[in-house]
């Protein structure tokens, strides 16, 4: 969510940031492979990594992903932050607040690159076995070498008491996304299948590989969803060292890593020690990195970016400032309008909340003009759709003409434009005609809901100040059409309560997306989501038409369908109307000390220091020659 800080989102969500969907294709070097007694007469497939579509980019005996470096050292330090607190070290429930970056400590079957759309090559599992139609079910071949941090091999029965156990009492998304499973069985100690319900879902084989496994020995007599600070059992490269609830947390490398000479983690998780400090606002981060209290800070202020790092250790270079071009898709940034409350539920009044957004004002006044406005909900990709539907967009939407806004095919969803002056009268009194249209009246100078006949109150919730200068001008223009506008600022724990509650009228987020939309498309959008707390359909949204775009996206049988698939979707969402959109750059801003060595290449599709360190290392010599309190180790 990059509204929010990195470090202030659900470790749930920062565990799954992989998480990517769609068509899933004949893997390139594959091998043949005896198939099992039930597959009939159909070849099966046995191969060390599976792609979306296309190529496998690196083959079988790879040594390393090119976005890492050989030069790459083992050592130090990296000193992190986060906003807020916490007061879970269990992140794959709703309960409670995660500590960032537990993600470090758990592994997966298997575990994209980021340089392809979407391949997955294996982790825990060392071949994935498959129909060449890849449809009806996938084997998963455990590597023999593959430990918990307590020495205990995984087996096939880790595997399927994790999937049992995180579609039972896990997060709503884990329910969500395995929905097309069917069952789940050991094999034997080294394998496990899947069995799908359907078919014709060509990505399922993919995704169940991105399930984390959780060590039975450990869960199996405890409360797994009540949260809490009991220290975990991984198997990843990063085991808990030490924590101070709610303040810090510190991750040590596992000398004796079961995966450490893996081809996936070459030149990765270079750092000894991971350790985050937590602050209780931007403001006081900032402060904390130019005195060198942490490493390194992704910058989602413009402001900030554009003024707070004129100083001394900048101009002489101890601090690096640097921005890297964002080639991932985007998502929608937005105020997300929750539509369980009135008047939400009121198309023309969520309409008109767009046209009292003043985006080109906030922009030259708050941005120093560096953001570029949301117009989908798959922004910068090729997914993102455009203008009026035509070709094949058309043929997916006809059949749904009358169940659907009719400006889906009359009008190209543009977003209200002014000049930037501050002077919005021309986009408020075309909100003031929608309001209008809708029932709306005034009264003594009070929006007058049709439906509860009450003054329209709407609470705006946050957890950042920084969110006020956005907010603020947003609730003035407001207020011109009769609306009682209030900011609401709440601590980190509680805002990620009442989000996961739906207890909100308007709030900021990110809906991130994938190169490959798919399954988690239903736990955003779908009818089913919108009342499961804890799902990401904030909105609220229940539309049975968007129900089954979501399922022929999930089922596209190509790119260029999931493509078209895709755009069908983005446009009824669109013209639906259910957030007001925001905007976005298309930069990573990150400064950082310069105490670090880096690869030469840097991953196409994602920016290792996005959610945890990955690919870089501490660079001794840079360390030594910066002063005594940026180069210091944490405690």
């Amino acid at each position: 969510m990059r509204a929010q800080s990195p470090r202030l989102r659900h470790s749930l969500y920062t565990l799954l940031a992989t998480i990517a969907a769609g068509l899933i294709t004949l893997a390139a070097h594959a091998t043949e492979a005896e198939k099992p007694a039930d597959s009939g007469a159909q070849k099966i497939i046995k191969s060390h990594a599976i792609a979306m579509h296309g190529d496998i980019k690196y083959p079988a005996g790879f040594e390393r992903f090119e976005y890492t470096s050989p030069a790459a050292k083992k050592g130090g330090t990296f000193r992190d932050y986060a906003l807020g607190t916490f007061d879970s070290l269990n992140p794959f429930i709703t309960k409670g607040t995660p500590a960032s970056d537990l993600g470090l400590i758990y592994e997966t079957l298997t575990i994209s690159s980021d340089d392809e759309p979407f391949t997955q090559y294996g982790r825990v599992a060392e071949l994935i076995e498959y129909p060449e139609d890849r449809g009806g079910w996938v084997v998963y071949h455990l590597n023999p070498k593959a430990r918990f941090h307590d020495g205990k091999p995984i087996t096939a029965d880790d595997v399927v008491f994790s999937f049992n156990l995180l579609v039972e009492k896990g997060a709503p998304l884990y329910a969500h996304y395995y929905a097309d499973v069917a069952k789940i069985e050991a094999l034997d100690k080294q394998r496990v299948k899947f069995t799908f319900k359907d078919t014709t879902n060509k990505e399922l084989p993919l995704i169940v590989g991105q399930l984390p496994v959780l060590p039975a020995h450990f869960w199996k007599d405890k409360d797994f969803d009540k949260g809490g600070l009991e220290m975990p059992l991984g198997s990843g490269p990063y085991k808990i060292a030490s924590f101070d609830a709610g303040r810090s947390i510190t991750y040590e490398r596992v000398k004796d890593y079961w995966g450490k000479d893996l081809p996936v983690n070459n030149g990765m998780y270079n750092f000894d020690n991971i350790h985050i400090d937590y602050y209780r606002d931007d403001t006081v981060a900032v402060e904390a990195l130019k005195a060198g209290q942490y490493d390194l800070r992704r910058e989602r202020i413009a402001r900030v970016w554009a003024t707070n790092y004129d100083i001394p250790a900048v101009k002489r270079g101890d601090l690096i400032k640097q921005e890297i071009q964002d080639h991932s898709p985007r998502g929608m940034q937005a105020f997300i309008l929750n539509l369980r409350r009135p008047p939400f539920d009121n198309i023309k009044f969520r309409q008109a909340l767009n046209y009292a957004f003043d985006f080109e004002w906030s922009n030259r006044n708050l941005f120093h003009d560096s953001y570029t406005r949301t117009d989908s909900y798959f922004f910068n990709s090729d997914l993102a759709s455009s203008g009026v539907p035509e070709g094949r967009e058309l043929e997916i939407l006809k059949p749904f003409k009358g169940q659907i806004p009719d400006s889906v095919f009359t009008e190209a969803y543009t977003n209200p434009k002014t000049d930037g002056s501050g002077n919005n009268r021309n986009n408020l009194r075309k909100a003031q005609q929608l309001l209008k249209e809708a029932g709306f009246t005034l009264k003594d100078g009070k929006l007058i809901d049709p439906k509860t006949k009450k003054p329209v109150v709407i609470e705006y919730l946050a957890y950042d100040s920084s969110s006020e200068r956005i907010i603020n001008p947003y609730i003035q223009n407001l207020a011109r059409l009769g609306i009682d506008g209030t900011l609401r600022m709440v601590d980190s724990s509680q805002y990620i309560n009442r989000l996961q509650s739906f207890d909100f009228d308007v709030t900021t987020l990110v809906l991130s997306q994938s190169q490959s939309p798919g399954n988690e498309q239903r736990d955003y959008w779908s009818s089913n989501a919108a009342d499961k707390e804890g799902s990401r359909n904030y909105s609220g949204i229940k539309n049975t038409v968007i129900d089954q775009l979501i399922e022929i996206v999930i089922n596209a049988p190509d790119r260029a369908e999931l493509v078209a698939r895709t755009r069908a979707l983005d446009l009824v969402l669109l013209h639906n109307h259910y957030v007001v959109p925001q905007y976005a750059i298309l930069k990573h801003r990150i400064i950082y000390w310069n105490k670090f060595g880096q690869p030469d290449i840097a991953p196409k599709h994602d920016y290792a220091f996005s959610t945890a360190p990955l690919t870089w290392w501490i660079d001794p010599a840079k360390e030594r020659r910066l002063p005594k309190q940026a180069a210091a180790k944490a405690e």
